[in-house]
Order: structure tokens, then sequence, then C-alpha cells
């Protein structure tokens, strides 16, 4: 009962909102910075600095997994010292690859955020002269409707302009 109580709520605020603006876009900014040049650019030069410490990881990885193979192969065959030693080794080798895997992680974060926040700006004012030249009312994210004709999307005419810088 609550669901279609909301939903005609918002089938409302959107009749009403759609009567009382005369030009409605939507835009899916997430879409528009990921599809650009500049982003597609951004990803390949992050991916070759970023590549031998992936490489690392990954051996590290195997690493840890041989020593994990090894530990459960050899389990009751051998001394308790042996186990313990081996034990100690696989620790210690899982422990250094998560270490490096969140390491890179946050290296890769920290990247992505400096990329959004050096394109941000340019987005917004691509955006607003978008609304200028064609004169919305309205400008609606992409993701918080149900359904829109894909001429009311102007997220390709802003990657366009991202392109264009």
């Amino acid at each position: 009962m609550n669901a279609i109580r909301g939903m005609l709520l918002v089938l409302v605020a959107v009749f009403s909102l759609q009567a009382a603006a005369e030009s409605i876009a939507v835009l899916s900014v997430e879409e528009a910075l990921l599809k650009s040049k500049a982003a597609t650019t951004f990803r390949e030069g992050l991916k070759r600095e970023l590549a031998s410490e992936e490489k690392q990881v990954v051996e590290m990885e195997k690493q840890a997994k041989g020593l994990q193979d090894k530990l459960r192969k050899n389990q009751g065959l051998q001394s308790s010292d042996d186990a313990k030693q081996l034990a100690l080794q696989f620790q210690k080798a899982y422990g250094q690859y998560q270490k490096m895997g969140q390491e890179l992680q946050q290296k890769r974060a920290e990247r992505e955020r400096d990329f959004l926040q050096e394109m941000r700006p340019k987005l917004d004012q691509i955006i607003r002269d978008l609304i200028k030249q064609k004169g919305f009312d309205v400008v609606l994210a992409k993701q918080a409707t149900v359904f829109i004709r894909t001429e009311l999307d102007i997220t390709p005419l802003v990657i366009e302009q991202l392109n264009k810088l």
C-alpha cells in the first residue's frame, strides 16, 4: 500500500514538474565522465603507472597460494615445528599480499579522486553552458528516472563537449 502511495506521489511530482517546466533533460554525470576521451587516457596512463606494483601484488598472491597449498599437502606428514614454520611463512606472505593490495587500491583511488577533482569544474562549466544554450528549465539525474525519451538525454552532448577539451 505504501509503495503504491509512494509511486503516486512520484508521478504527481513528475507531472507537476513537467507542467511547470517547459524544457527537461536528463544527464548521467558518471557516464559522461567515464566515456570521455580524457577518462580513457587517464585509465590507460594509470594502468601503465601501476603496472609494476600490480605485478608485485600478483606475484605475492602466487607465493601465498603456493605456501597455502604446500601447507595443505603436507598436513600431518611433517613435524609440528616444520608445520608451524610453514604456517608462519604463509601468514607473513599473505599479510604482505594484503598490505600491498590495499596500498595499490588506495593509490588507484587517490589518482581517480585527483582526476575527478580536475574534471569536475570542466564538467560543471559544460553543463552550465548547455543549460544556457538549450534553455533547460530542469536537468535531472538519469539514474533517478524510471523512463525518459532518449532525445531528452544530454549525456552524449556532454561527452562530446568534454572530448573537445
